[in-house]
């Protein structure tokens, strides 16, 4: 992490992060603080975990939704920062579909979409950033006739997403480039990363007031096409939005 930010002279404004895959003692905020990043993180022992790590002041953080069933698994990172909401989410795998934690993974969807609800307004400046283990469709996969049924490719999956998204958020991604890939994510198996068969799991939603704003987006394929140290599956999801007031 901290090379990359360095190769890219740390023009990084808002970092957001999942899958930590630590307890919070562990993260590295001094490095990152050195740097001139403030950071927040909800985190756990070898599972789960979101962090952000912004320029600007953190001025609310939320860690976690705050019921104590949902918050088990860290996996919700709410924070405020210059006039603008920003939600990290890892969204559960959900493993196979006729698992446990697919349901879970269903039902974490649909709490998420309360919350939503409950505590904001689609006219916010807001985005949901992260890891959303859904392709909305199947432009979003390599070889969608091959994985139909797997995992991310599921219609209840998918339909979750939508509705979170009817409430009032944007796919950043698509409303630019309508017709590219843009994968974010390869399996580490068969060189798939140089072939480009992946999926695009990973999302930057955003409210009205910021698609406005938004200027471009990449994903930064060169942090997953590093040979060492062992990359993460992973490649960042970058987004420019133009400052103002919304």
């Amino acid at each position: 992490m901290l090379n990359w930010l360095e190769k890219r002279n740390f023009d990084i404004d808002v970092l957001c992060l999942q899958e930590l895959k630590q307890p919070e003692d562990k993260f590295p905020f001094q490095q990152l603080e050195e740097v001139g990043y403030q950071v927040a993180v909800f985190a756990q022992p070898q599972y789960n975990g979101v962090a952000v790590c912004s320029k600007y002041d953190l001025e609310k953080v939320i860690k976690g939704f705050g019921d104590e069933y949902w918050d088990e698994q860290k996996r919700f990172l709410e924070c405020q920062l210059n006039g603008i909401t920003v939600i990290n989410v890892y969204v559960p795998h959900g493993e196979s579909p006729d698992s446990k934690k697919y349901e879970y993974k269903l039902q974490w969807y649909r709490y998420f979409l309360e919350y939503l609800q409950a505590n904001h307004d689609p006219s916010e400046p807001l985005v949901v950033v992260g890891d959303l283990n859904v392709t909305r469709q199947d432009l979003d996969v390599h070889a969608p006739e091959l994985l139909q049924g797997s995992i991310a490719t599921l219609p209840a999956e998918r339909e979750a997403l939508e509705n979170l998204m009817e409430w009032g958020l944007f796919d950043t991604y698509r409303h630019l480039y309508p017709q590219e890939p843009g994968y974010t994510w390869w399996n580490y198996i068969g060189g798939a990363i140089w072939k480009n068969e992946g999926m695009r799991i990973d999302y930057i939603l955003a409210t009205a007031p910021l698609l406005n704003r938004l200027q471009d987006i990449e994903v930064d394929l060169w942090p997953r096409r590093r040979r060492k140290p062992t990359p993460s599956d992973h490649a960042p999801l970058m987004a420019d939005f133009s400052p103002g007031v919304t």
